[in-house]
């Protein structure tokens, strides 16, 4: 039985997912006006420009927003589950799990980074971040 959810993979995000199973968080980046876009999608909401390029991300930002689901509880999660939304160094922001943390210890603002975690025997590889090493 698959222990995560599998996302909808489609020729708009497969680089997002093939750059995850290598460990490299990729960003869209218009090819025309450099706007940065997250999540993946096929137009630029700047320029409505179809050309994009993958841009590599540091993988460092910043907990812009949190919160900790708790009803109803799912099976493919372990609790306390923290959502959060991440501020990348880059400038856009990415939704993702925030792991390695006591819940009581989040902050807004707090320094993280990004990690990779292998769910469903190895099929599936998710961007997890995690408190930054000083």
């Amino acid at each position: 039985m698959a222990n995560r959810l599998a996302p909808t993979i489609n020729r708009d995000n497969q680089f997002f997912y093939d750059g995850l199973r290598e460990h490299k968080l990729l960003i869209q980046q218009c090819s025309d006006c450099k706007a940065l876009r997250v999540p993946p999608r096929p137009m630029c909401g700047n320029c409505q420009s179809l050309n994009w390029e993958a841009l590599e991300s540091s993988g460092r930002g910043t907990v812009y927003s949190y919160v900790m689901p708790q009803y109803p509880p799912l099976p493919f999660f372990e609790y306390p589950y923290i959502v959060a939304l991440i501020e990348l160094d880059e400038g856009v922001r990415i939704v993702s799990n925030l792991v390695g943390v006591d819940p009581a210890e989040v902050k807004v603002g707090m320094a993280v980074e990004v990690g990779y975690e292998e769910f469903n025997d190895g099929e599936l590889v998710l961007h997890q971040f995690r408190p930054a090493a000083l």
